[in-house]
């Protein structure tokens, strides 16, 4: 049994950075990670979040690219100094996600992705107001029971199990901004593309990009909500 405890750190952000700060959530089976990897294989300003770890670092793991892989007591520290966005307890080991990392890549212009849990989503909406949350879902249960299938890495328990959470998890799409249904890999893909493209083009995204202009042109920011 998987125990989650997930917590967040840090008072509301309000500002508008240059880069944004997208999302993507799926039950397990839905292409979530194909998606987002071909995503970032095409669009060089999206910088994929890894987050930090305190499990032993499996044999084909490299730091720094599957995680940040640390020990109990650096990732206590770095808990303490408010350095997380989010956090969560899993079968013993804690997980975070950097909220100092995103901000720098956000302050460059870098768009910066998370591939998240609806918890997770939470917790970052209440901190990142502009976040952008993208659900990605299958076509159909049986979809999702056959691709859960043909990928070999479950025993049949494990599965039911699986589809199970994926009913839980899929309740909570209504709270994204936008759905993508992933029946179709090309056009999932493309979807996604046009999503993160019209995000680019939000006025606060354009008006950190561009404040000069926009000045120049006595077109002002909107008073934060």
């Amino acid at each position: 049994m998987t125990t989650t405890s997930r917590t967040s750190h840090l008072s509301t952000y309000t500002g508008i950075y240059p880069g944004n700060l997208f999302m993507v959530v799926a039950p397990s089976g839905a292409g979530k990670s194909t998606l987002v990897n071909a995503l970032l294989a095409q669009d060089q300003a999206i910088r994929l979040s890894v987050s930090y770890t305190t499990r032993e670092p499996r044999p084909k793991d490299q730091n720094g690219v599957q995680y940040h892989f640390v020990s109990v007591d650096e990732f206590m520290e770095r808990h303490a100094k408010g350095e997380f966005l989010e956090s969560a307890e899993v079968h013993g080991n804690y997980y975070a996600t950097s909220r100092v990392w995103i901000e720098e890549q956000m302050k460059s212009g870098h768009d910066v992705l998370l591939e998240i849990d609806w918890q997770g989503a939470q917790q970052v909406k209440k901190q990142f107001r502009n976040a952008v949350e993208i659900f990605i879902l299958p076509p159909s249960l049986d979809a999702l029971e056959d691709r859960l299938k043909k990928r070999g890495q479950d025993p049949q328990n494990v599965i039911v199990r699986r589809l199970l959470a994926a009913g839980s998890e899929m309740s909570h799409a209504p709270e994204a901004e936008y759905v993508v249904i992933n029946e179709n890999f090309e056009r999932a893909l493309a979807e996604l593309q046009c999503l993160v493209k019209a995000t680019r083009l939000r006025f606060g995204s354009q008006y950190a990009r561009h404040t000069q202009l926009f000045v120049e042109l006595g077109i002002h920011t909107p008073h934060a909500s």
